[in-house]
């Protein structure tokens, strides 16, 4: 049973959501009914999607998150006994393999195969992103664009999967917008990690920007998500506001330097809670934009 919470933990089920609403709001927008496909992509993306993501980065991230004070709690469980650890660590690799690979297949098997393609790139991303060699999360830019597409991923997929265009002028400025955010939000927390990074000798866009100029990149890209919102038709442009509440919060560090990045963590709290309200938002907008209500 400790194995088990362990590997519930790792799945970090305070992000569970995060990546399955954008499928389950892209897709029940798109096709207009309740069916398996939605049940099926919804709970693959609620919890072993995130069991992947997260877990193969507490395996192979595990020396790092060690000698990292931040880790621990509602960030990642990090096991001080290494023993545990390991039996955990390959218990979360065989539980992400039996959890994501039946799902997985019979999803390819449900849309054409641009889908298919789709959903193997974005599971791809979040494997990519923390696997030895690959290691997309050591490449500055490259790890923030990656950690975007690990939220806005299921999106598209749920686009694709329901043959929507992604060009199509309600369409576009919605994933762009979310891409802009993942990075915006990747970036910011890249920044509270800024010395433990440079000490283990990590990449990231933070250690090469550096703090400051990074909380401003964050800032900077908030902001762009949501001029490009203003642009869908009405009441879309109300979504326009929803990247504002982050743009706040971050600007509180837009003085933080290298010495004191983690006072960063602080607004990465903010952030992770910050999350659930405007979630809230962002269903009542699908509601009226549903129901034709404005």
């Amino acid at each position: 049973m400790s194995v088990l919470a362990s590997i519930v933990k790792a799945s970090r089920p305070v992000s569970w959501i995060n990546t399955a609403f954008p499928f389950a709001a892209g897709y029940l927008m798109a096709v207009r009914e309740i069916n398996a496909v939605l049940i099926v992509g919804t709970l693959f993306f609620l919890v072993p999607y995130n069991l992947l993501m997260y877990g193969v980065n507490d395996v192979f991230d595990y020396e790092s998150d060690l000698a990292n004070p931040r880790k621990g709690g509602i960030e990642g469980d990090v096991i001080r006994d290494r023993e545990r650890a390991r039996r955990v660590h390959r218990a979360i690799l065989w539980a992400s393999g039996v959890t994501v690979l039946p799902p997985m297949v019979w999803l390819m098997l449900q849309g054409g195969a641009a889908a298919a393609v789709t959903l193997v790139l974005v599971v791809f991303g979040v494997i990519a992103y923390s696997a030895p060699v690959l290691r997309f999360k050591e490449r500055p830019v490259l790890d923030s664009l990656t950690s975007a597409l690990h939220f806005a991923g299921p999106l598209l997929y749920a686009l694709v999967l329901a043959e929507v265009s992604l060009g199509d002028a309600a369409v576009w400025p919605v994933w762009v917008a979310f891409v802009l955010w993942g990075m915006a939000s990747h970036a910011f927390g890249a920044v509270q990690d800024v010395k433990a990074d440079r000490e283990g000798g990590i990449s990231s866009i933070a250690t090469v920007l550096g703090a400051q100029p990074t909380v401003w990149f964050s800032m900077a890209a908030y902001l762009a998500a949501a001029v490009l919102l203003v642009l869908l038709p009405w009441p879309g442009t109300l979504a326009a506001l929803l990247p504002l509440p982050y743009v706040a919060s971050v600007s509180r560090f837009a003085r933080v330097t290298d010495e004191t990045c983690e006072d960063a963590n602080r607004g990465w709290r903010t952030f992770l809670w910050l999350n659930q309200p405007v979630g809230f938002l962002v269903t009542m907008l699908l509601i009226v934009e549903w129901n034709g209500w404005l």
